[in-house]
């Protein structure tokens, strides 16, 4: 079956708001419009996506995974489309995917001071993804942590961080300065088997809100810091390797100039 892109944008939009309202202005159509789209998208896939009432749009199991599919797919589009109109201009662009709390920035300065005739753009690579935009085509280049599918992919190691446990601040814990994983044995954990969330903002969000403690890289908990949170060094919790990654297939003078500065630069800081 072929999936309409534009019945896959409007289910996208619903599944994003929660709501039809706010999804239909975004798409700048009407609310039965969207809502007719929805339905005859349900009924090509013949499943249901959406559980509807007359307050909120919740996803089904089914809704949830084609969501996830949905935004992985309408990137790629957009990408493929971005190249063709930057070559139909001849625009030069480097697009570098990055893993939540690890700043590139630095090296993206230093690579267009070398090079001020190109195009740098940001994809953020989500956790259950973190190969996917160097796959997809959304980007050129990754500064990723370890672990992800290495197959087809040049690695560089960068360096490492310590993971930690965040928890909310009335948390027996939090009165600690650090913690073993001892520790931690009868505590809740926020993890990929039991719960998967699908931002980091739902994941603090939860952990604020009592329902567990997650273990976490120190550079994401210091970028999503809260005052109703806290986070304490695990002392023997494996360190976190991070990397430069492109397709082993991929070649091009530009990569390389973005590798060797990012190298040296990601290194010293």
């Amino acid at each position: 079956m072929d999936l309409d892109l534009r019945k896959l944008r409007y289910f996208a939009a619903v599944a994003e708001y929660r709501h039809f309202g706010r999804a239909a202005e975004r798409l700048y159509i009407t609310q039965p419009v969207l809502s007719r789209q929805i339905r005859a998208l349900e009924q090509e896939l013949d499943c249901t996506l959406l559980e509807r009432t007359t307050r909120s749009v919740e996803l089904t199991a089914t809704g949830k995974q084609l969501y996830e599919e949905a935004r992985g797919i309408l990137a790629a589009v957009d990408a493929a489309v971005r190249r063709v109109h930057d070559v139909d201009r001849g625009v030069q662009r480097l697009v570098v995917a990055f893993s939540p709390g690890l700043r590139v920035s630095e090296a993206i300065r230093a690579f267009a001071s070398r090079h001020p005739d190109v195009e740098t753009d940001l994809v953020p690579s989500r956790w259950w993804e973190r190969d996917a935009p160097l796959r997809d085509g959304r980007a050129q280049v990754g500064y990723l942590r370890r672990p992800f599918d290495e197959s087809g992919l040049h690695i560089i190691p960068i360096g490492h961080e310590p993971k930690v446990a965040c928890m909310p601040v009335a948390h027996p814990l939090a009165l600690r300065d650090q913690l073993a994983s001892a520790d931690l044995a009868d505590e809740r954990m926020l993890d990929i088997p039991t719960r998967r969330t699908s931002s980091l903002e739902e994941k603090f969000e939860l952990i604020a809100s009592g329902h567990g403690i997650a273990l976490v890289p120190l550079s994401v908990a210091r970028s999503y810091s809260r005052p109703d949170l806290a986070h304490l060094p695990v002392t023997d919790a494996p360190l976190i390797e991070t990397c430069l990654v492109i397709p082993a297939d991929r070649h091009e003078r530009l990569l390389r100039d973005f590798l060797e500065i990012a190298t040296v630069t990601l290194r010293q800081t």
